[in-house]
């Protein structure tokens, strides 16, 4: 059963199996697909608190590891999703480049996280089909410093990406009028951004708590801005 929820005339969010709301519309759909699928790196946490001192300030958070950073996409998956869009941004794809067919463009993405020296990657890549050439994008992400603290993000997914980054792919690679897609929704900061630039945008999460953690974040987002 699909659960969806339109919270504006352009926004038509629903929890339920990508490759099922994919079946539901033609060739060419739409005109963006922007999709952040699970790499294969095992990095969607764990959650359990921490207790490293009597003080609050001490207490650290993880996120639950339910196992859907196991596995990558399969061909079958790219296919349907070039099948229902006419271009597609692809975060992670050098981690699965070979399941993407006719993954033969020199244009890609680079979203510089100056994050300084830690464990985690400096940098992530997506992979575009529009013939760009290969354009940086940097913004601080390195746990509690972002690169917009005065519009600091709560944080509700392990692998959640800022909404200015979701934000300047729309005004690089989109077009006024553009319909969007994204089959991987996770912390909706896509939907926030296409709130933001008034873009169409249909999208899906299949997990259910991230999929109302992520419409909560989305409504308070709107209705703070319609108070300011």
């Amino acid at each position: 059963m699909v659960k969806g929820t339109k919270i504006t005339d352009k926004l038509n969010l629903t929890c339920e199996d990508n490759m099922d709301l994919m079946a539901r519309y033609p060739d060419n759909y739409f005109d963006l697909a922007i999709v952040d699928p699970p790499y294969g790196i095992k990095r969607d946490g764990q959650r359990k608190e921490v207790y490293t001192g009597k003080k609050a300030k001490h207490n650290k958070k993880y996120y639950e590891s339910k196992g859907w950073d196991n596995q990558r996409p399969d061909e079958e998956y790219f296919t349907k999703l070039k099948r229902v869009s006419k271009n597609q941004i692809i975060w992670g794809a050098n981690h699965f480049i070979e399941n993407i067919p006719n993954a033969n463009s020199s244009s890609w993405i680079v979203w510089d996280k100056d994050n300084g020296k830690t464990d985690f990657a400096d940098s992530e890549l997506a992979y575009t089909s529009l013939e760009k050439a290969v354009r940086n994008f940097k913004f601080r992400w390195q746990g509690m410093l972002q690169g917009d603290m005065k519009n600091k993000e709560i944080r509700i997914h392990p692998t959640q990406k800022p909404v200015k980054l979701y934000e300047w792919l729309l005004m690089n690679y989109a077009k006024e009028g553009d319909k969007i897609l994204d089959t991987h929704l996770g912390s909706m900061s896509i939907a926030i951004a296409c709130h933001n630039l008034g873009f169409a945008l249909t999208g899906c999460e299949l997990d259910q708590e991230y999929y109302e953690q992520g419409i909560k974040r989305v409504k308070n987002h709107i209705a703070q801005t319609r108070l300011f």
